[in-house]
């Protein structure tokens, strides 16, 4: 049972939330941990974007496409099967039951049993009452309503973002929240955008039984991920049938989301039923009442925060997740909100986590990275970085399961330290949180190669390309000497004590 808006302006709450999505549920979370009054204030549904329209139902579609694939790749391996046949009603009833297996995790009762109060209700900033010390800049008004709050948490969000292009808008074109309301498999899919969600998105049709024209603007898909990560993805799509036309942009639509056409920067003409827009994402901060509060937001209308997570330009109010500049994710979303909630209920000053942020597409292959994705070079050439790859034609695992077509590669500095790592393949996304806490604590590839590995894994790969590189550094004239000089202090040692014991 949410609290009523009479309840909610009767009190003087510690921290109000505004927000329930994944920052808004961990921040409201943690501050209700450390025994102080919490206020969550959200217009629709708690859960957010990645219960309802991001990671749980996109992941659900990509595994019933990857099973069509799996399925069909049977033959490969002497497993024959027969026709593969897709309901795509049947197909969309798994992705609502697993929204609704998770949905109670982030529900109101979940965050009132642990200790938060829910108002359903449209939250923006109130204007600063002047002269109030207590509330100066942390009230809120809620459908008109204003409610005081000694410190307030900004966690909304973000929305797709829409182009302003010819006929665009009145096309209706499906976006990444839109398109779960889909009761029909598209025979012409167009995405635009070739990012992790439109090649996820792209690829889940493709194999589910739409023809996909994927358009991207770059030169390649995933232009922020590494080149050769790049080049695997789009190979697989490809071979699923989509139709990749890099360095192209979107000029004009006609028609409808439903019958219609593009009109790319080439000049091409392309048909669909089914149009998706898949260009990134804004911040939801239009209608926060953040100029009244005097909460600043930089070009791009992200909330400026501070290393701590705070507004720097008033010091009640904190923001984390989707609208603060920080990688979109998930994960970031909830970690920062810890950090944005501990600090402010606690009046610590921690940094929140900017470095080591991992990212994974989960296309089949998947992508998963952490650190820099690239080689930087200063302005004498040099990059002070090398690459270390193993691919996983040489890893067991992956050729037991005729996989061969991915690989690992870590980023490692003239210290040996790791400082990036991707890796493509099956289930990438599980080989990378022991890359995310090298790159996190500076570790050295001596120190991975060092940890036993259960065999045969996907995780071969990296471990692989550890052990590769310190051997190398131990095959180095100066590390050679050292262990050439031991090797020759043992040989003197062993023959010393075998004269000693033959006399």
């Amino acid at each position: 049972m949410t609290t009523s808006l009479a309840e909610a302006a009767a009190q003087h709450w510690d921290l109000l939330v505004v927000g329930g999505g994944t920052a808004g549920i961990v921040g409201a979370r943690t501050a209700a941990s450390f025994g102080v009054t919490v206020l969550l204030v959200e217009s629709h549904r708690t859960g957010g974007d990645c219960l309802w329209t991001g990671c749980v139902p996109s992941k659900s579609l990509l595994a019933a496409a990857h099973t069509v694939a799996n399925v069909r790749r049977a033959s490969e391996l002497g497993v024959f099967v027969g026709e593969v046949s897709v309901d795509f009603a049947a197909v969309m009833r798994h992705v609502c039951a697993a929204i609704a297996a998770i949905e109670p995790t982030d529900s109101v009762a979940a965050l009132e049993q642990a200790g938060v109060s829910v108002l359903r209700g449209r939250a923006r900033m109130a204007a600063r009452r002047v002269g109030t010390e207590v509330s100066a800049g942390a009230d809120v008004e809620v459908d008109g309503r204003r409610i005081s709050s000694r410190q307030v948490l900004l966690a909304t969000g973000a929305d797709p973002s829409m182009p302003d292009l010819p006929g665009l808008r009145a096309a209706r074109a499906w976006t990444s929240e839109t398109i779960w309301d889909l009761d029909r498999l598209p025979e012409r899919l167009t995405v635009v955008g070739g990012g992790s969600i439109g090649c996820e998105l792209g690829q889940a049709f493709a194999r589910l039984g739409s023809r996909v024209t994927l358009l991207e603007m770059a030169q390649r898909l995933l232009p922020s991920e590494d080149p050769d990560a790049s080049a695997a993805v789009t190979a697989a799509l490809v071979a699923d049938g989509v139709d990749v036309r890099t360095g192209t942009g979107l000029e004009e639509v006609t028609g409808d989301v439903d019958l219609g056409s593009v009109r790319t920067s080439g000049g091409a003409s392309i048909d669909h039923d089914g149009l998706l827009v898949a260009l990134g994402r804004r911040p939801r901060t239009a209608d926060l009442g953040l100029d009244e509060a005097g909460v600043g937001r930089d070009e791009h209308a992200n909330v400026r925060v501070d290393a701590s997570l705070r507004s720097t330009t008033n010091p009640r109010v904190w923001a984390a997740g989707d609208l603060t500049g920080h990688p979109q994710f998930t994960h970031v979303a909830g970690v920062h909100a810890s950090t944005a909630a501990s600090n402010a209920v606690l009046g610590l000053r921690r940094a929140a986590a900017a470095t080591a942020v991992p990212r994974v597409t989960y296309t089949d292959p998947e992508v998963a990275s952490v650190g820099i994705p690239t080689v930087p070079v200063d302005a004498a050439g040099h990059t002070g970085v090398e690459m270390i790859t193993r691919q996983h034609a040489e890893v067991d695992r992956a050729i037991t399961e005729g996989r061969t077509e991915g690989f690992a590669r870590l980023a490692v500095d003239g210290k040996g330290r790791i400082v990036g790592a991707t890796v493509v393949g099956p289930r990438a996304g599980e080989t990378l949180p022991e890359l995310v806490l090298a790159v996190r604590h500076g570790l050295r590839t001596r120190d991975l190669a060092g940890v036993m590995h259960p065999y045969p894994t996907y995780a071969d790969g990296p471990w692989n390309a550890a052990v590769a590189d310190v051997r190398s550094r131990l095959s180095a004239p100066a590390a050679r000497r050292v262990t050439d000089a031991a090797v020759r202090a043992r040989r003197w040692w062993l023959d010393l004590r075998g004269q000693r014991s033959s006399r």
